[in-house]
């Protein structure tokens, strides 16, 4: 941020601190997880700072139009942000996990038989209309199936990922595989940026442990999954100093997770290590909450600093956990699922 002026980075960190001033409450979520029905949540949610957000969308509600609003708040408040720095690489590779939100869903639906008609409701174009990159998103809507959705992306950023993502499948018939080939993407593009970057060390704090937590677990998933050594090689994106290649290449070459996740004993992240599990995927599943938590921390630290990009990625980082939030809550209300349940499965930044 210091080649923009200091009204530009006034705003940022006024704008940063406001986003973080309105973040739900754990009471306040409470509250809207308790609603009886959607039309009920919608109501709650109104009363919010999301209440433009929700201008828009019509009854019969849904949590699909819900989180579809709610991502789109979400992107424009990143556009917001990426203009106020003058195109920040990191904040614009950040941006890139919207358009493999959209294609993730794409690409599973058309696994599955899914038809234009059916995947369109559930995916929000705002970000891909921002940055023109719209078509590339309809290209594989239209497709017929999934080899010709592939095809269609090919020459894109994603076109290699998407195309083991769907080989892996036919192998494997995990549609999870989809999401590790697609993030390799994002996660690829953010360690090019990171590193170009890399003299702003609050934006290196916060992107630093994404990168971590990303290449420890396509290194855990893929070994759960049986692909390759070799594939599983391809899938780590840049390295941190944290977790170096050479630990995860000990990963890599264990016989069994368990092994492999003892590995991280040797870095700073041993705290995370699951202590009990019921099986393998329980303790990857620890694991990433385990990440997810140590990420919190970091975001939440970066306010301290003032006038930076990290404190703008800080406050991003909060709207995204709380679009995930209640986008969960909206969720379990529209399937029935006790208040309880749907509670338990947030992640409040404290």
């Amino acid at each position: 941020m210091s080649k923009i002026g200091m009204p530009s980075k006034i705003f940022g960190t006024v704008l940063s601190h406001g986003v973080r001033g309105r973040i739900l409450t754990k009471s306040e979520l409470q509250t809207l997880a308790e609603s009886r029905d959607m039309e009920e949540m919608v109501t709650r949610i109104k009363n919010t700072v999301y209440l433009d957000a929700f201008a828009k969308i019509s009854k019969p509600y849904t949590a699909e139009k819900i989180e579809g609003a709610l991502r789109e708040y979400l992107v424009n408040t990143h556009v917001k942000m990426v203009n106020i720095t003058g195109g920040s690489g990191i904040l614009n590779a950040y941006f890139v996990r919207y358009i493999t939100w959209n294609l993730k869903i794409v690409l599973k639906g058309k696994a599955l038989g899914r038809s234009y008609e059916d995947l369109l409701p559930k995916v929000n174009l705002r970000a891909e209309e921002l940055v023109g990159r719209r078509d590339i998103v309809i290209k594989a809507l239209v497709a017929k199936n999934l080899e010709e959705a592939v095809a269609a992306i090919s020459g894109s950023e994603f076109g290699e990922d998407a195309a083991k993502g769907a080989a892996a499948y036919k192998e494997k018939g995990d549609l999870r595989l989809f999401d590790i080939y697609l993030d390799h993407v994002f996660y690829y593009d953010l360690g090019r940026a990171m590193n170009a970057e890399s003299q702003s060390m609050d934006v290196k704090k916060i992107a630093s442990i994404d990168i971590d937590s990303y290449n420890v677990l396509a290194v855990l998933r893929g070994k759960f999954w049986g692909l390759s050594s070799n594939d599983i090689s391809e899938l780590i994106v840049t390295t941190t100093s944290r977790v170096t290649r050479e630990t995860l290449q000990k990963m890599i070459n264990t016989e069994k997770i368990s092994e492999a996740i003892a590995e991280l004993s040797n870095t700073v992240y041993e705290d995370i290590i699951p202590q009990s599990s019921v099986n393998d995927i329980d303790s990857i599943m620890q694991l990433e909450a385990g990440f997810e938590s140590a990420g919190i921390k970091r975001v939440i630290g970066s306010f301290r600093s003032m006038f930076s990009v990290g404190i703008m990625l800080a406050a991003l980082k909060l709207m995204m956990i709380e679009v995930k939030n209640l986008s969960s809550i909206a969720s379990g209300i529209e399937q029935g699922v006790p208040t309880e349940t749907i509670i338990a499965k947030i992640v409040h930044p404290e």
